[in-house]
């Protein structure tokens, strides 16, 4: 497989830029460009080195999804068209082609809205310890990867860059954002996330949990950032599942299980990432862009 051009920065002369975990956002006063990166963060903590066109692919199943949700729910994008910028970005199109958003800026709930329909990751650490989840009640005798009953809402803190998400319940989480917003971003991501769950299924793939953005535009609130990628969802090839373990994935769950492996501390630095690590990081995520898109990805250089 080719591996396809890796870009870990980007770099725009005359443009100040942030930069997270994945993404470098540059403010265009009241709207924001979204460049996804090939850097890949896992527990929090950007490894050293990138899976590439992660970030190509990372955008364009955003726009799928976006496309797919159409006038159900609104959103912050505005154009992918690299020539709508403006100065300085338009002179950088080799670097911003298929990786950026031009999107509203808006002022960011500050909540992780994750949806779970299967107990995995951090939602089976806790079960573990409590036998609850952000404040379900689980009761006992669940096994690693099992179906819940119905998929629950567990909305986590936003975590600086090195620090760690922490599950709260919805009532801490109204206590924070207040309770009409609470309810508002809790049913739209839990609706999302049903008919996401339906329709992946129908092409081989299990969406086990993900996590939703939202921000305030003026008085509407609306989704914001990617949706439903394999940085943000756990995707598991249906024919291959089994509760009781890890499940093969199309997601980062591969990084994760390879740090795990080899005993990382999950603090900054990230360590390099073996080439094995990394193309079958690419394959996977490939895969599940071409099975939920019903497209062939086209590497590019």
């Amino acid at each position: 497989m080719r591996a396809g051009a890796t870009i870990l920065q980007t770099e725009i002369a005359g443009a100040a830029g942030r930069r997270g975990k994945v993404r470098d956002i540059y403010d265009l006063g009241d709207k924001l460009l979204i460049v996804a990166t090939d850097r890949i963060s896992a527990f929090d903590v950007v490894m050293a080195n990138g899976i590439p066109e992660k970030g190509k692919i990372l955008t364009q199943l955003s726009l799928f999804w976006l496309g797919w949700l159409g006038g159900e729910v609104k959103n912050h994008l505005l154009s992918t068209e690299v020539r709508r910028y403006g100065e300085p970005f338009t002179r950088y199109a080799e670097q911003l082609e298929r990786r950026s958003m031009l999107v509203k800026k808006t002022e960011v709930v500050p909540i992780e809205c994750v949806v779970r329909g299967y107990l995995a990751g951090g939602g089976w650490k806790e079960y573990q310890e409590v036998q609850m989840v952000s404040g379900h009640q689980l009761g006992s005798g669940l096994s690693q990867c099992c179906k819940l009953g119905e998929p629950i809402f567990t909305p986590a803190t936003k975590a600086q860059q090195g620090e760690h998400d922490e599950n709260i319940s919805f009532a801490q989480m109204a206590d924070s954002i207040g309770l009409e917003a609470a309810g508002y971003v809790r049913d739209k991501s839990m609706e999302i996330y049903v008919k996401a769950a339906a329709y992946a299924g129908e092409r081989g793939i299990i969406l086990a949990d993900t996590k939703f953005e939202w921000g305030y535009d003026g008085g509407e609130i609306i989704l914001i950032d990617e949706v439903l990628t394999p940085d943000s969802s756990r995707f598991w090839p249906a024919d291959k599942y089994e509760a009781g373990h890890d499940q093969e994935s199309f997601d980062k769950q591969y990084v994760r299980n390879y740090l795990e492996g080899i005993h990382f501390n999950k603090r900054p630095p990230g360590p390099v990432l073996p080439e094995e690590v990394v193309l079958g990081t690419q394959r996977r995520y490939i895969e599940a862009y071409e099975r939920l898109s019903g497209k062939k990805w086209e590497t590019t250089d």
